[in-house]
């Protein structure tokens, strides 16, 4: 079957969250014969830094950011079997959904896949009339990122036909185990962006332990926090390119999840980060939310924190020995439940039998 899915970028990590996920799934869905194009637009200098090449078992059409090559690329959607618009593409969403449907033959299975059901969720709630929010009946089916039974019910309740989650995953080719690497050597690493919805909780979660752990080395990583004020204990270095992940999450003796506020208050939302840290075999500490057993056992493949304090405590009685152990049991869980190819299994079960029955709901 030929899949149009049209997203923010798969050949850029560049402030885009998603293309983890991207990459593991439709690189496993290829696996079982679908034929996909993914359409992205240059925008935020997404193209400048790229870190894959378009991949063989994907074609990639990048267009221009203007309404005129967006109209060109959404017509493309006239010759697939099932047509996905995701959300956060970073370019006028709205109108590319609208363009993107219009172009869809009949018998097309239309998706909107939400990659931030959370804070999708709370725009539609706060605005009625918003273009989202008007098309989801005309659409035959919602995949989310994550969330759970409260984003299933919500996304019922405001006209979706049916909402499916299809949670973050591990793509064993991309994120494994590596021999350490002394520029990420650490007691304790978070890497994360900078946002706004999740600011305070890495100032709650990760600076404020910092401060009180002055004798441990602590590494942040991502975009945005240069100019941040920073306890003594804590080296920044910037972005870190996706070809280092590995590196960054095997090397420190623990390293740190902090939910966005928005993913934390849903639960349900593991953040891909959960997966490639478990998949490099790294000791996790994740903040607290609910659904976290789902994905790992707490206390035996991942640690979990209520607060800073927690944090702190945790690193004060954590040993090399343990820490080890339990990313060893999160690898052996995540490889056996949660790889994108178990992700993509699911993922053809729905795509198949709603293309054979339009009607068919799971």
């Amino acid at each position: 079957m030929r899949v149009a899915f049209y997203g923010s970028s798969l050949v850029s990590a560049y402030w885009n969250g998603a293309a983890t996920y991207y990459r593991g799934l439709l690189r496993a869905l290829a696996s079982r014969g679908y034929e996909i194009t993914f359409y992205e637009p240059d925008v935020y200098d997404r193209q400048k830094h790229r870190d894959i090449d378009p991949p063989a078992w994907c074609k990639v059409v990048v267009y221009e950011g203007s309404v005129p090559a967006l109209k060109r690329a959404a017509a493309q959607a006239a010759g697939a079997d099932i047509v996905v618009k995701a959300s956060g593409v970073g370019f006028e969403d709205d109108l590319l959904l609208k363009e993107v449907m219009a172009a869809a033959r009949p018998t097309a299975l239309k998706i909107f896949w939400d990659v931030d059901a959370p804070a999708t969720l709370a725009i539609l709630r706060a605005l009625p009339d918003h273009p989202l929010r008007r098309a989801l009946s005309s659409l035959d089916l919602v995949l989310t990122y994550g969330g759970g039974d409260p984003v299933v019910r919500s996304y019922r309740a405001i006209g979706a036909r049916e909402c499916i989650p299809v949670y973050n995953a591990l793509d064993p080719q991309t994120h494994h185990p590596v021999a350490p690497d002394p520029r990420f050597a650490a007691d304790l690493a978070f890497l994360g962006n900078r946002l706004p919805d999740r600011e305070a909780r890495v100032q709650d979660f990760f600076l404020e332990p910092a401060s009180k752990l002055p004798d441990r080395r602590l590494l942040l990583g991502g975009a945005g926090w240069h100019d941040k004020p920073l306890p003594g204990s804590v080296t920044y270095i910037g972005h870190v390119p996706t070809a280092d992940h590995n590196a960054f999450n095997t090397t420190p003796k623990a390293v740190l999840n902090i939910s966005r506020a928005s993913m934390a208050e849903n639960g349900f939302s593991p953040a891909t980060r959960v997966f490639e840290a478990a998949g490099a075999g790294a000791c996790l500490i994740t903040d607290a939310w609910e659904g976290i057993e789902l994905f790992l056992k707490p206390g035996e493949e991942v640690l979990v924190a209520r607060d800073g304090r927690d944090v702190a405590d945790l690193m004060c009685s954590l040993s090399a020995v343990d820490a080890k152990q339990i990313g060893q049991r999160a690898l052996s869980r995540v490889l056996g439940e949660h790889t994108y190819s178990h992700r993509a299994a699911d993922v053809d079960r729905i795509f198949r039998r709603r293309v054979q029955n339009p009607e068919a709901a799971e």
